[in-house]
């Protein structure tokens, strides 16, 4: 731990309201820009505009700082709620828009100031759940071997991912030769039917029109049919568009497009973030479908990615066996849910936690299951 001259401790942990006038955007987004890990959900262009629009409430954001400074070692967002149906804990703020639960944390914070952070944030319960957490990450193995503290890891899984250099450049050629290559490449030459086939990269303030036409082409296909397009409701759309203009500015979101002379046939948003691309939404036209828009599109954002300098690894997001990436971006990321408990009792507070959370997955199965049979 830091301490001062006089030996007592240099850093200090407290809770922020994210949407306060009172929190410091400076020193957040500088920890953002640092952290050993990236998270473009925990970004204040995300963050305050996704709990703005959502009317979601509870949610504090913890941040640890030097004292004389005010600079940011540590910070995410926390919510207490029951880790599953019944036992309150702490949990690191995550939501479907948002799947990835990795604290921001400075590559200078020691493990006593990292012990502090979990500390305050379980609070009373005395136990932290991190969920969405990328278990080969750098902020994962500092957390997993903290001294005095009881961890534990529940509700793993793996999505599709895929690296940099010499590895993305074999997981590409693994992807993308022998039949596929070819159909692939019918699919676009009978494309051209259509006018004349673009695929394209954008960043920058190109974005906000791109995103508008991302939403209207979302919106045409089976989720605006469900609803469940970014634009099907006030609250998702104004929030969506909020973050899009915020990140416009800064060159950390981009948007990939293919297109036939003027229509646009496939659209895919991705977040940029500390050499990380994280692929958010994507939608296409389904009178396209025969052309397998989606996967020609993902894989000119694989080529994409890796022709980036600086480019470290990208993350899909996407649910695990999710079809149409799967096969594409071979790489595999593991996540898991990691429980950090203090002493006292702490493999015990754990061991609840984790049945908790098991007997509600269970139960969730059970539901889909019913809903599934009761449509069929």
């Amino acid at each position: 731990m830091k301490t001062d001259a006089t030996g007592a401790s240099a850093t200090e942990a407290g809770f922020f309201d994210p949407l306060s006038k009172n929190v410091p955007v400076e020193a957040w987004q500088a920890l953002c820009d640092e952290a050993v890990d990236p998270n473009p959900f925990f970004n204040p262009s995300f963050l305050q505009p996704f709990l703005t629009n959502m009317s979601v409430r509870n949610i504090r954001l913890l941040a640890l700082k030097e004292k004389s400074t005010g600079r940011w070692l540590m910070a995410a967002p926390i919510r207490r709620c029951p880790a599953g149906l019944v036992l309150p804990v702490a949990t690191v703020w995550t939501t479907e828009y948002s799947p990835l639960g990795t604290p921001l944390m400075s590559p200078q914070v020691g493990d006593d100031d990292v012990k502090t952070f979990v500390n305050v944030a379980a609070g009373r319960a005395g136990i932290l759940a991190i969920p969405f957490l990328p278990m080969a990450s750098g902020v994962a193995m500092r957390l997993t071997n903290l001294e005095n503290m009881k961890v534990a890891t529940t509700s793993r899984f793996e999505r599709a991912s895929h690296a940099s250099g010499g590895e993305g450049e074999k997981q590409l050629e693994d992807a993308f030769k022998g039949k596929r290559r070819k159909e692939m490449r019918r699919l676009l030459r009978r494309l051209e039917d259509h006018g004349t086939v673009n695929l394209s990269s954008v960043t920058g303030t190109g974005t906000l029109e791109c995103f508008e036409q991302f939403l209207e082409l979302e919106a045409s296909g089976w989720k605006g049919r469900e609803e469940s397009a970014l634009g099907s409701n006030p609250q998702t759309s104004d929030f969506s568009r909020e973050v899009i203009a915020s990140c416009a500015h800064s060159d950390s979101i981009r948007v990939d497009e293919l297109r036939a002379g003027d229509n646009l046939i496939a659209s895919l948003v991705s977040f940029v973030d500390g050499g990380c691309v994280f692929t958010w939404k994507i939608a296409f036209d389904e009178g396209y479908a025969r052309y397998s828009p989606g996967a020609q599109l993902v894989l000119h954002t694989f080529r994409e990615n890796l022709a980036q300098s600086g480019f470290r690894y990208a993350d899909s997001l996407a649910v695990p066996g999710h079809s149409m990436i799967e096969p594409l971006w071979r790489g595999r990321l593991e996540f898991g849910t990691l429980l950090l408990a203090s002493q006292p009792l702490g493999d015990l507070k754990n061991n609840l936690c984790a049945a908790d959370m098991a007997f509600e997955r269970k139960l969730r199965q059970v539901a889909r299951t019913v809903r599934a049979k009761l449509k069929s």
